[in-house]
């Protein structure tokens, strides 16, 4: 998975991941990190590739995709905020290096109150913010839009760039993201390109008119 701009504050200082500390580790492709319902002790910061995070309710007969995670994105940081279980499960979207860091060390960086904790409170932070946007899309915007902001938020597309590549995602996952059916992605997909908002290539270019979607009604 390509280094993507992100939509968060960059974690500078942290590209290297050595200054969390912590167990490195790689992972196949669609191998399991860790599973919803198992004990949280610590959480995970991505340093190359990509993650899919699935959350089950007793009332779905699937799982739901709640993220798609690339470099410098932390996950399982819930176990912070006193949560014992895994509330997802997390897997492999590619082949993955990944540093594991114990809840306890982790405190110990936020407790410091130097520019590493301030990162890492700022990118916490906007995570919540993000969550608290994504629950407000659903609420008022057409499916069509909900999948252009997916896109966006996937290629972490700022300002500053025309186009990022990313990985071709599955239309399947897309649907489960959006809270749509896959004919109505693929319906959806073949529009943009015909706009030319996206286009296909060794992956999936997402350009910055793919915006104007989002201003339609």
């Amino acid at each position: 998975m390509k280094r993507m701009n992100k939509t968060v504050p960059l974690l500078g200082g942290f590209s290297s991941g050595a200054s969390l500390g912590g167990k490195l580790s790689l992972y196949r492709k669609k191998q399991s990190i860790y599973r919803q319902g198992e004990p949280a002790s610590t959480l995970f910061y991505i340093q190359e590739g990509g993650v899919r995070l699935t959350t089950r309710t007793k009332h779905q007969a699937a799982a739901a995709v709640t993220a798609i995670l690339g470099v410098n994105d932390f996950f399982g940081e819930l176990c912070l905020a006193g949560y014992p279980l895994r509330m997802s499960t997390a897997v492999a979207l590619t082949a993955c290096s990944i540093r594991t860091i114990k809840k306890a060390k982790m405190l110990q960086l936020l407790r410091k109150k130097n520019k590493t904790s301030n990162r890492l409170v700022a990118y916490l932070l906007a995570n919540v913010k993000n969550y608290r946007d994504h629950v407000a899309e659903l609420l008022t915007s057409s499916a069509e839009q909900r999948l252009a902001r997916v896109l966006l938020r996937l290629a972490r597309l700022d300002k500053n760039r025309p186009l990022v590549e990313i990985p071709i995602p599955s239309h399947q996952v897309l649907a489960e993201m959006v809270g749509t059916t896959r004919p109505r992605i693929n319906l959806f997909m073949n529009r943009f390109r015909e706009r030319g908002f996206i286009n296909y290539g060794g992956g999936l270019e997402v350009h910055q008119s793919l915006r104007k979607v989002l201003r339609s009604r």
